[in-house]
């Protein structure tokens, strides 16, 4: 821990103003380092087994106070460790269960194999990039997770029964995970695995984040997971930011437009948060930062301050809403109301994705507004 913590200080000390956040990656650790930087799991093997057993420590490692914490996708030791190379199904099944645990990153030995998402075969690398952008879509939506570990000290990646404590069936389960308070994640960890057997916990249903496909709660069902696919679900009664242009770092998505993502629970309700502020300083200690809360009832989404600041005001817009409802639901009209005036939204029905589409409605995401659906 002193080393991480005198590195993090080193770093801030050679820094004039002091006034950026230092990044420190660190495999030494004791109670106290979350404060200090980041920790990964060590020098892994390139097995399967390695894949299987890094959930677990990740989950052990959040409920001690460690939010910010990865493997080494792919396994650290190749060839020079005596373990091979991660082939191309192994390799996308890590970079799938990585892309939604805190500390995502491809790592490797000096003597293994390169293993660069551009080095695979052209299908393995598409699937390589599409299962990144959808870690990029959710960078916001761990931002905001990471703001709520800090205040409340609920972990960032969660064992089922930190949502779940009086469903037993949850207390030994290790094999599936959330994400955050919205998204659970099932990864296949097992050679040659084609389908995963999922347990759908508590009362409200689940939906899948590609298609849009209900599963009801409580309920244990075996799914489909070709090697393109990670089951990934949200929770009914969520709504997720998500920022859905492609960019070459997140620097460049500050600006970047939101899409947010409504779950409905069985009461037809839905809440979500979104954090933001500078992104790489310190003005948050002085409240220069803005946190929402949207919440979703009788057709209808509004968005509230839970904290803004004149010191920082974010300038993204909404660029989509997305409404996870049955095909047989009718819509007629949606409407937006913004600084007292209103007018209609463009919207559609994507069947294959299960959900409702609104479109445009362009107005600043850390503003007051409504967006009523009837």
């Amino acid at each position: 821990m002193y080393m991480q913590q005198a590195t993090a200080t080193g770093l801030l000390k050679r820094n004039p103003k002091q006034d950026k956040r230092p990044f420190v990656l660190s495999r030494a650790f004791y109670a106290g380092s979350q404060r200090w930087g980041a920790i990964w799991t060590g020098d892994n093997a390139c097995k399967w087994d390695h894949l299987e057993a890094a959930l677990p420590m990740l989950l052990s490692l959040g409920v001690c106070g460690i939010t910010f914490s990865g493997a080494d996708v792919g396994g650290f030791l190749g060839k020079g460790g005596g373990y091979g190379d991660p082939d191309a199904e192994l390799f996308t099944r890590w970079f799938q269960a990585g892309a939604y645990q805190p500390f995502f990153r491809g790592h490797a030995h000096h003597d293994s194999a390169r293993r660069e998402p551009w080095t695979w075969d052209d299908a393995t690398t598409g699937r390589l990039r599409a299962i990144g952008a959808q870690r990029y879509q959710l960078l916001s939506y761990w931002y905001t997770m990471f703001f709520i570990s800090e205040s409340t000290g609920i972990p960032t990646m969660r064992p089922l029964w930190v949502a779940y404590p009086a469903d037993t069936r949850t207390w030994d389960m290790d094999k599936q995970f959330m994400a955050g308070a919205d998204l659970m994640v099932a990864p296949v960890t097992k050679q040659h695995g084609k389908s995963v057997a999922v347990y759908f916990p508590g009362t409200v249903p689940w939906f899948d984040v590609v298609t849009g496909e209900a599963y009801a709660a409580a309920s244990d069902v075996t799914v489909d997971a070709p090697i393109d696919k990670i089951p990934v679900y949200q929770r009914g009664g969520s709504v997720v930011p998500r920022q859905m242009r492609l960019r070459r770092s997140s620097a460049q998505m500050v600006n970047d437009p939101y899409t947010l993502t409504v779950a409905p629970d069985t009461a037809g309700e839905a809440v979500g948060r979104l954090y933001l502020d500078p992104g790489d300083g310190f003005e948050y200690r002085t409240g220069a930062y803005a946190y929402r809360k949207f919440t979703y009832a009788a057709g209808t989404l509004t968005s509230a301050a839970l904290h803004a600041s004149s010191a920082y005001t974010p300038s993204n817009l909404l660029e989509r809403l997305e409404v996870l409802m049955p095909a047989a639901t009718k819509v007629g009209s949606v409407t937006l109301t913004y600084k007292g005036e209103s007018k209609p939204l463009e919207f559609s029905y994507v069947e294959k994705s299960g959900r409702l589409v609104v479109r445009a409605p362009l107005v600043p995401v850390a503003d007051d507004w409504t967006i009523a659906i009837a």
